[in-house]
């Protein structure tokens, strides 16, 4: 299932990304705040869990989140600017790491680093600005749901169509949430208009 967010404050910030000229260090920091903020709307309305606190009234019982039960997981590079600000809405919440290479000819991607706290029975969210073919995706899951979370989200940035459809005909149950649809692929397999080589902006 995939849900294109409808919000003007991410469009914009999105529009800021797509500018050729917007510096690397500006580039990490409007990632970190559209994660903030896609994360805090993931979870506008997840229930709460109520625990007893001390307050400066005395004991009393309020409803809490419980951070534990998610896990973060960004795609290394580009995802690794989304997971500081994801870590300020949910500091709690332990984090995965997973890195893939697309091969140019092949457009598919392959895992070369792995390393995951437990994921069973967590809420697994995925960070990767960029969703194309959905090959990266895919191998995230491939990786993640053996462990037998209790659900799976990716937050991107922009999305393509040929991505989305490939990854909702073979895992239906996966939520995608994207800002912007992007028009599709090119030959390249690169988003139109899209991003450009995020990881090339933010690193090189």
């Amino acid at each position: 299932m995939a849900v294109e967010i409808k919000n003007s404050l991410l469009i914009h910030k999105l529009n800021l990304l797509r500018k050729s000229e917007t510096p690397r260090e500006e580039i990490r920091e409007i990632l970190s705040q559209m994660a903030f903020f896609m994360v805090v709307q993931l979870l506008e309305r997840e229930a709460l869990f109520e625990k007893e606190i001390n307050t400066w009234l005395g004991k009393g019982r309020f409803g809490f989140l419980e951070e534990e039960r998610f896990l973060l997981v960004p795609i290394l590079r580009a995802g690794v600017p989304m997971l500081e600000g994801a870590s300020r809405a949910l500091p709690g919440a332990p984090s995965g790491f997973l890195a893939m290479k697309r091969d140019e000819e092949s457009l598919e991607a392959k895992v070369y680093y792995s390393r995951m706290p437990s994921v069973h029975g967590r809420w697994v969210i995925i960070l990767d600005p960029m969703l194309a073919t959905g090959g990266t995706l895919e191998l995230a899951l491939k990786e993640i749901l053996p462990h037998k979370p209790l659900r799976t989200t990716s937050l991107h940035v922009i999305a393509a169509p040929e991505g989305i459809k490939r990854i909702e005909s073979r895992h239906p149950e996966h939520e995608i949430r994207v800002v912007k649809i992007d028009k599709g692929l090119n030959n390249q397999g690169f988003i139109v208009p899209g991003l450009g080589d995020m990881g090339d902006r933010l690193y090189s």
